[in-house]
């Protein structure tokens, strides 16, 4: 009975020891909302890793410069109103697309390509990016390169964003050496939620508190909320002195 409890005991051990590996590789981007116009602060330690691979969260700190980046998972409706609002404010965005994206909404990806926007690879299935092997990591950049190349000519994407922020220092280090790039942001809230509408105050009032000089501002096209706030953001915004700019000015 002893020789049973024990062998348990130790493969309880080992479970546990390596789902705590795997937890410790496995990074979720978050920080605390800025407040008062002053960017962002995460960890130097986290902080010299992004450097290290050339990623990036906000920009110059010293510039009234927002970069609007949107994700798109799914098409509800919406990001044709938000490609209008950016066409009649001559802004060009980045948007992160999955692969079933790419293909089920072709018509407005060719749009947005059309209207001079980065796309940007959120990866081809959305899978957890820091539980795949390098190889399995490629695969997934490769796959949606080859579906929006078919769609609309790009010959492939140059930034990367990992689905639901979750990444390692491998899948930094695999996006660096084959030159994708990877972008987080400074200033979010939860409006991914599609049958939750709180009214366009809820994410006009996020984003004005949260504004600040160099912000990478994440935004889903999936709610209504975010539709109809962002013209009145973008003026709001203008208003105050800032500018709008594209990630590749970065």
């Amino acid at each position: 009975m002893k020789r049973i409890i024990g062998i348990t005991a130790s493969i309880l051990m080992m479970v546990f020891a390596t789902w705590t590996l795997v937890s410790a590789d496995e990074l979720h981007w978050g920080f605390k909302k800025a407040q008062n116009g002053e960017q962002i602060q995460i960890p130097d330690e986290l902080n010299q890793m992004l450097t290290k691979y050339d990623a990036i969260y906000r920009g110059d700190p010293e510039q009234k410069k927002i970069y609007l980046t949107f994700d798109n998972g799914y098409e509800n409706g919406y990001t044709e109103q938000i490609l209008d609002t950016l066409k009649e404010e001559k802004i060009s965005a980045t948007f992160f697309l999955t692969g079933h994206y790419v293909t089920s909404a072709s018509d407005l990806v060719k749009r947005m390509v059309e209207d001079g926007h980065t796309i940007g690879n959120h990866s081809d299935k959305h899978p957890n990016m820091a539980r795949l092997s390098e190889s399995q990591i490629l695969t997934e950049w490769q796959n949606f390169d080859a579906k929006l190349k078919e769609v609309t000519g790009v010959e492939r994407t140059y930034v990367a964003r990992p689905p639901e922020g979750v990444y390692n220092e491998q899948l930094l280090a695999v996006g660096a050496k084959n030159d994708y790039r990877h972008i987080f942001w400074s200033i979010a809230f939860k409006d991914w939620e599609k049958d939750v509408v709180r009214g366009s105050g809820y994410p006009y009032n996020e984003l004005m508190k949260q504004l600040h000089p160099g912000a990478i501002i994440l935004m889903h096209t999936v709610a209504k909320d975010n539709a109809e706030a962002l013209p009145l953001f973008i003026k709001e915004a203008k208003s105050m002195g800032y500018t709008f700019g594209s990630l590749e000015d970065l």
